[in-house]
């Protein structure tokens, strides 16, 4: 509790964690602001549905209920996800994007441009597709494949080029967002960001389990829960015993390694920088 206490004592490590809170409320925020021209009585049946199982209940964890919501932010952090996963792939293919990885920090600023290019790519064919989904019924989104439900019952070219334009820039709002924790604030700002949409579904999940399977089968599952965390931290900051020296090296006035520390569980080796 020391340690923990002497985090907020320390101005500039305040102020990132200040900043990163912030942006999480921020992102909760808009997980609950619903598109404009989509009928909310239907979205209140949507989140009904999606309890009962299916695909959407499945998406709708990673979003943090704003699928569900067919808020603003819908789409979450996913689309990012997607586009940085394809441009890794796309570097072993593509000559050029390899020879930018080489490049070091030039190159990488060069990957991280076009991986934004591609979300909005990405973001427009999903919420296109969400449109058109959900106006036709859901499809196999639900466990109940014959519904009838319709979010967007005056659909017309302008209101769909509405509802696209709104999730495309909630979606580049969330990719901001979380360069804005990486730069500003603590950690990585796209991990944290789809950490903080899962643990927002805990509460009503614990409490659905509590509903359904008493107070034995909670405390189970709550068990189940603290005793994954622990080994994940345990894990996490697990070392091997082996002692690592690095040698010094002087770069223009600034002095790196020299130090020594211990063999990550989960690294090969940490950086002399570090």
């Amino acid at each position: 509790m020391g340690s923990l206490l002497n985090v907020f004592r320390i101005p500039d490590l305040r102020n990132k964690i200040f900043f990163t809170l912030s942006m999480i409320a921020l992102y909760r925020f808009g997980a609950f602001i619903p598109v404009p021209g989509i009928d909310l009585d239907a979205v209140a049946t949507l989140r009904t549905q999606a309890e009962e199982g299916g695909v959407l209940g499945f998406l709708q964890l990673f979003s943090g209920g704003a699928l569900t919501q067919f808020a603003v932010f819908a789409l979450g952090i996913m689309p990012y996800i997607t586009a940085s996963i394809i441009m890794q792939i796309l570097t072993v293919v593509i000559p050029k994007l390899e020879q930018w990885q080489a490049q070091g920090a030039v190159g990488q600023r060069k990957i991280t441009q076009w991986t934004r290019y591609v979300t909005v790519g990405i973001a427009i064919m999903q919420s296109t597709g969400l449109v058109f989904l959900f106006h036709n019924g859901g499809g196999g989104f639900f466990a109940n494949v014959s519904t009838n439900l319709d979010l967007v019952p005056n659909f017309t070219v302008p209101r769909v080029l509405l509802i696209v334009l709104t999730l495309v820039a909630g979606t580049a709002m969330v990719m901001w967002m979380g360069e804005l924790i990486t730069q500003r604030g603590i950690g990585n700002g796209m991990s944290i960001l789809i950490f903080a949409s899962i643990i927002s579904q805990l509460p009503s999940q614990f409490s659905l389990i509590r509903a359904e399977g008493g107070n034995v089968i909670f405390t189970v599952a709550m068990l189940i829960f603290l005793g994954m965390l622990v080994a994940i931290v345990f894990i996490e900051q697990g070392q091997r015993r082996i002692p690592v020296q690095f040698a010094k090296r002087v770069v223009g006035r600034r002095q790196y390694g020299g130090q020594s520390t211990y063999i990550c569980l989960l690294y090969t080796s940490p950086s002399p920088r570090d």
